[in-house]
């Protein structure tokens, strides 16, 4: 690592810590520190330490100790705490120019905001105003910076996105000539991330006079493109529209070629060319030049012997070539789900009770909740002690026996989300673990090694046998953290082997493992479970976009762990066990 690296990880710290309030003279000494590695340019690290950089009074100790840490394992134990400890949408909000971290921490402390989407709301509806030292020239500068993130072209997640697209909607829905109106492009598709808002619009009368009319609807600010039924609008929050507007004849192949993905388009229409039609444009013709009609885009696929593929699917990832073989094993949607096993409670750094968590699962309509609180190694999210585990346990069982004793359908699992140490080994021993029904390990500390030495140290974690689920296993952050350095697929071969299933992290920043590694999941017989990080009753929401990643990978029901009811999953939990004792031969999930 090179001293301009490491000037960068102590600005991340300093950042942070503001964000956290810590004491102003902790902040100013980190970025004085920054400053002086950043002048040492591209000068290793380890050679600056040994030369300069220890000196007396040449950086503060808080500094240097991140600096040793760097030199010696490529992270910062510091920066880690600090970026688990931070909720992931303040994180974001760190994006927009103009707003410093203590003025985030002011808003989230006064607010309880913490997404950038809740920021936007509430400098608009005038909360954000209300604060104290704001006021609306503050609220105002807020918006601004918004609009200029986005207009920058920066992405959002992909829940942000969607709500715009239906506020923009709305909006749209009120023009006397528009008789229907559709999300389409990356939204539609349910990718991660999202940079515009594309729309469909069926229209009474000429396409190319109403597109021009809407262009000088309230909010529109600049008409990027266009002339014709379609166009590029900017609005005045910076968000950029791609709208078309067409013939109701013609809504379901625009609102199909307008989906995407391009690829995914270019791959239909050479196989509409192969069979003799023309696809173009918004219209299909036969080998005689007649339009064939397509009320809807399941008609445009069985047109040219395709099953249909659904929009989460249309990534040109070899579904064309599947779909002409005959129909897809049907996916997986959420009333599959029977329960969640990876939840948060106020034990931790859940901001809910567990039986306040429990009747929002069952207002979800789950059958059952793994309640899987952070270990003790973990105490910066509030790890558990044996006592408290104890403790939970407890309350967990005096809850089911009262569910048992109403006839309510209902069980509250007992499980853990161990750490991964660095060593591999996984939090707590063996006894104690045996405690558990069911166990999640992940890592949160030491992203910093390299493939080898990550993929190694999660390998020697799934021989643990009281190891059910690897969870979150990238440990990206959409937008704020790029995955550590991992070899996945030794990672989710060895899962499917020992009997592991892989964490769909449903949470909307994580999303971990993607899409992509849900097919190849699937390929080798790996089970998947959808867990939604929830640390809150909303956090149940979670497993709406969780469930649309696995359908993008493609995955069924039977893929799913927690599909299975509680006695099931607590069987595949009980059978690594078993068989690592020697009493019954280990079981493979196929």
């Amino acid at each position: 690592m090179d001293c301009r690296a490491a000037a960068h990880a102590l600005t991340q710290v300093a950042t942070l810590l503001e964000l956290h309030g810590e004491d102003k003279l902790s902040v100013r000494a980190m970025q004085a520190a920054a400053r002086t590695v950043a002048g040492l340019g591209d000068t290793p690290l380890a050679e600056s330490l040994a030369s300069r950089l220890r000196a007396p009074d040449a950086i503060a100790p808080a500094a240097l100790a991140v600096l040793e840490d760097l030199a010696e394992s490529h992270s910062s134990a510091l920066l880690e705490q600090l970026q688990e400890e931070t909720p992931e949408g303040l994180m974001e909000m760190l994006r927009v120019p103009g707003l410093g971290p203590a003025r985030i921490r002011s808003i989230h402390d006064g607010l309880d905001v913490d997404s950038l989407h809740e920021l936007e709301e509430a400098a608009r509806d005038g909360r954000l105003a209300a604060l104290p030292k704001f006021g609306v020239r503050t609220a105002d500068k807020v918006l601004k910076g918004i609009a200029d993130l986005r207009a920058t072209g920066a992405s959002v997640l992909w829940q942000h996105g969607r709500a715009e697209a239906e506020r923009i909607m709305h909006m749209l829905q009120v023009h006397p000539d528009v008789l229907r109106i559709a999300v389409a492009g990356s939204i539609r598709r349910r990718m991660e991330i999202v940079r515009d808002v594309d729309l469909v619009a069926a229209v009474r009368g000429s396409p190319s006079i109403v597109a021009a009319s809407l262009a000088q609807l309230r909010g529109v600010t600049e008409v990027l493109g266009g002339g014709g039924r379609s166009l590029s609008l900017r609005l005045d929050n910076g968000v950029r529209v791609d709208l078309t507007c067409v013939r109701p004849e013609q809504f379901a192949l625009a609102l199909w070629r307008a989906t995407g993905s391009a690829a995914h388009v270019q791959q239909v229409t050479e196989r509409a060319a192969q069979l003799g039609y023309v696809l173009a444009g918004d219209e299909l013709r036969d080998a005689a030049g007649a339009v064939v009609a397509i009320p809807d885009e399941a008609t445009l696929y069985a047109q040219l012997g395709l099953a249909f593929i659904t929009p989460e699917q249309r990534e040109a990832a070899g579904e064309v070539s599947a779909a002409a073989r005959g129909p897809f094993t049907p996916l997986i949607e959420e009333r599959d789900l029977r329960g969640a096993l990876h939840c948060h409670s106020q034990y931790s750094d859940g901001g809910a009770t567990i039986e306040q968590m429990t009747a929002a699962a069952m207002t979800r309509g789950l059958r059952y909740l793994g309640v899987s609180d952070h270990s003790q190694s973990n105490t910066y999210a509030g790890g558990l002690s044996r006592d408290r585990i104890v403790e939970q346990h407890a309350e967990i069982d005096a809850l089911n026996a009262r569910f048992a004793a109403e006839g309510i359908d209902f069980r509250i699992l007992k499980g853990i989300e161990a750490d991964i140490l660095p060593c591999g080994r996984v939090d707590y021993d063996a006894a104690f673990l045996d405690r558990f029904d069911f166990v999640i390990a992940s890592v949160h500390t030491r992203y910093g090694m390299n493939a080898e030495q990550m993929t190694n140290r999660v390998l020697k974690a799934l021989d643990d046998p009281h190891l059910t689920i690897l969870g979150h296993p990238t440990g990206r952050l959409l937008l704020t953290r790029e995955p550590y350095a991992i070899h996945m697929d030794r990672i989710i071969e060895k899962a499917g082997r020992v009997g592991v299933a892989v964490e769909l992290n449903a949470d909307p920043h994580r999303l971990d493992i993607d899409w992509r590694a849900c097919r190849l999941a699937a390929e080798m017989g790996t089970l998947v479970s959808i867990g939604p990080d929830a640390h809150s009753p909303q956090g149940f929401e979670n497993l709406e976009l969780g469930v649309a990643q696995a359908r993008k990978g493609w995955l069924g029901a039977a893929n799913v762990l927690n599909t299975r009811p509680a006695d099931e999953v607590l069987a595949f939990a009980r059978a690594r066990r078993a068989a690592a004792a020697g009493r019954v031969p280990r079981l493979r999930v196929v």
